[in-house]
């Protein structure tokens, strides 16, 4: 097998971008239900063509897509769990209820900020910045829209809350990771990543203020309207609390999330029986509900689809306004375009590693600079690119600090620097990549649309990390040294 060559590795990304532009120009926002999947599957056989013509067999190239899948697993396992205690959280009145009471405690100009308060809140007890978004994310986002506030304002806020949780609990399963491939412990990673993250959160915060007080009002929604609407269609209960509490406790005593996820399906299917018999009976058109026709509804919900028919409330100014999607979820069938997007980009991605490109690219960064502050650039810009082609944080983490480590002790610093930058760079900026298994299943958990990626612009603790990372290295503030006094650093 042939080194391959710098301009070959990039190929198949060129080739990638270009025809990602072209779904965008000919299908806008339909570009994810077909034209991106294929997308990547063509890129990832120019990468294949690249690899043979280098020595590569065409077998190596499809065992480390198979392992690429195979590492997707869980993730996939994952989604269709969210998909299927969506639906079974929507007909039990969990979410409904969620949005009823919080329009009663939040108003739009405190609304971003508390989100990003809850988040963090939620993500710090479980460590899981999917399990935030499919839980407390979801019912963050029907408040939004009760308010009347921009669905991307209010997912932007969501994320940022969410991944200072994945960044920051010793829970999160990156902020595990990170220390381990460094080469550090977990309370001191933890500890120096405070150093960026706690400025960063602050800006974060700052800015969804200003939002809030400037935000525009979309449609003069009257919360009322919205509380009515729920409270026709529903029994509305603190007692449906319970079941996502429960299933935030399973995850803090460190119950696998495929198990919490299960346990939080099924019981928001008997919620639903105990508390929602009328609109059991309504959904069946039946004159009496049995138990087959109870099971056929709560079964659909979980599997295919739950909407709930609401009619089209009408305004003081004359105009309808439809609330429907509120009340729609599509179940595990719903999470199927997002696990073909997933399946997809990693077959990109092993195609892209079994040719050695990936491994190429990163040494490219890894050569670009010599000085400390070119070194935590180069971090950041292999973390950055290996989310992109690799489309997986924890490859992106475990690659790029396996790449770096010897350079950071060739530098004299202390492994913690790699640690922090890792995280800094590879685990939040992986949602803000369509086709990253992060970007794919935030978007179509909080936006409905794997690949819908409006928030961008408002995942701001997301995309200004990086940022907040490169300007303490370049003015040098609390770079620690090997050898040097871990106390000594937060003094």
């Amino acid at each position: 097998m042939k080194k391959i060559s710098l301009g070959q590795s990039m190929i198949p990304i060129v080739v990638l971008i270009a025809l990602l532009a072209l779904n965008v120009y000919v299908f806008e926002s339909d570009a994810t239900y077909g034209s991106n999947q294929f997308s990547l599957l063509l890129a990832a056989a120019v990468a294949a063509i690249i690899g043979i013509r280098n020595g590569v067999k065409f077998e190596e190239i499809l065992d480390r897509i198979s392992l690429n899948l195979k590492a997707t697993t869980p993730a996939i396992l994952i989604l269709l769990f969210v998909g299927s205690l969506a639906g079974t959280w929507l007909l039990s009145g969990i979410v409904p209820a969620m949005i009823y009471y919080g329009l009663n405690i939040l108003t739009p100009t405190i609304f971003f900020v508390a989100c990003i308060l809850i988040c963090i809140v939620v993500s710090m007890a479980t460590g899981s910045s999917w399990t935030t978004s499919a839980t407390i994310g979801i019912a963050l986002i029907g408040i939004g829209n009760g308010l009347g506030l921009d669905s991307a304002m209010t997912a932007g806020a969501v994320l940022s809350g969410a991944y200072f949780g994945d960044k920051m609990s010793p829970l999160s399963d990156t902020t595990n990771l990170a220390p381990a491939i460094a080469g550090t412990d977990l309370n001191t990673h933890i500890k120096y990543m405070t150093i960026t993250t706690v400025p960063t959160i602050i800006i974060t915060l700052i800015v969804f203020l200003i939002l809030g007080f400037t935000a525009s009002i979309h449609g003069n929604i009257d919360k009322e309207i919205v509380q009515n609407l729920i409270a026709d269609n529903f029994n509305v209960s603190p007692w449906l609390f319970t079941v996502p509490l429960l299933v935030i406790i399973l995850i803090v005593m460190r119950v696998p999330p495929l198990m919490a996820l299960l346990v939080g399906t099924v019981l928001g299917g008997v919620a639903a029986i105990i508390f929602q018999q009328d609109l059991l009976l309504q959904m069946s058109g039946a004159e009496s509900l049995n138990s087959v026709e109870t099971y056929r509804i709560v079964m659909n919900s979980i599997t295919v689809d739950t909407i709930i028919p609401v009619e089209e409330v009408r305004l003081e100014n004359g105009t309808l306004l439809n609330l429907g999607g509120l009340f729609e979820q599509g179940g595990m069938a719903g999470m199927l375009g997002t696990v073909w997007l997933i399946i997809c980009a990693m077959a990109f991605g092993g195609a892209l590693e079994a040719i050695g490109a990936l491994k190429r690219i990163s040494e490219f960064f890894l050569g670009l600079f010599q000085s400390v502050f070119g070194l935590f650039a180069s971090t950041v810009a292999t973390a950055l690119a290996l989310n992109i082609t690799a489309s997986d944080q924890y490859l992106a983490i475990v690659v790029s600090g396996k790449m770096f480590s010897e350079a950071y002790k060739d530098k004299g610093l202390a492994p913690e620097n790699l640690s922090r930058t890792l995280e800094d760079s590879a685990t939040v900026t992986s949602v803000l990549v369509p086709w990253n298994t992060c970007g794919a299943y935030h978007s179509k958990v909080l936006l409905g649309e794997a690949g819908n990626m409006s928030f961008i612009p408002y995942a701001i603790f997301n995309y200004l990390s990086p940022f907040m990372t490169l300007l303490v290295a370049a003015i040098g503030y609390k770079i620690r040294m090997r050898g040097e006094e871990k106390e000594s650093i937060f003094s």
